[in-house]
């Protein structure tokens, strides 16, 4: 487990519009067992190739297709988890959802480097000091 691995990386993966040459290195890295994420992260991956289907950017057998090929990735879900109490603090602090506090949290407490596109949560790591992957 080298960095924590934010659902936006991930989603990039699938669309050809979004991937980018920092993407496909952070999914060479997943691909050898060096990601984790927190516990909400295969609902938000769910979330995020359910809302493709239905706006028509991916067909069913696209979303069926690409979640299996994410299921095959060795990446491991953090099931410790972090109270509701520590995400709230955080989310209050960096202004974040609880959702995104809980990608911060994880990289804080295992002081790895946190892999995001998200422009909210990258400014809270770098606000936290945790190192962008």
């Amino acid at each position: 487990m080298n960095f924590v691995l934010d659902c936006s990386v991930a989603m990039a993966w699938f669309f050809e519009d979004e991937i980018d040459p920092g993407a496909r290195a952070l999914l060479d890295r997943a691909t050898e067992g060096d990601a984790v994420v927190p516990a909400i992260w295969p609902g938000e991956v769910a979330n995020a190739f359910l809302t493709a289907e239905r706006k028509r950017r991916m067909s069913l057998a696209k979303v069926d297709e690409d979640v299996e090929l994410l299921a095959r990735l060795p990446i491991a879900v953090d099931r410790a988890g972090a109270s509701p109490a520590d995400l709230i603090a955080l989310g209050r602090r960096y202004e974040l959802s609880s959702y995104d506090s809980s990608y911060l949290e994880l990289a804080l407490r295992l002081r790895l480097p946190l892999a995001t596109r998200d422009r909210r949560l990258t400014s809270a790591a770098q606000a936290a000091q945790v190192e962008l992957a």
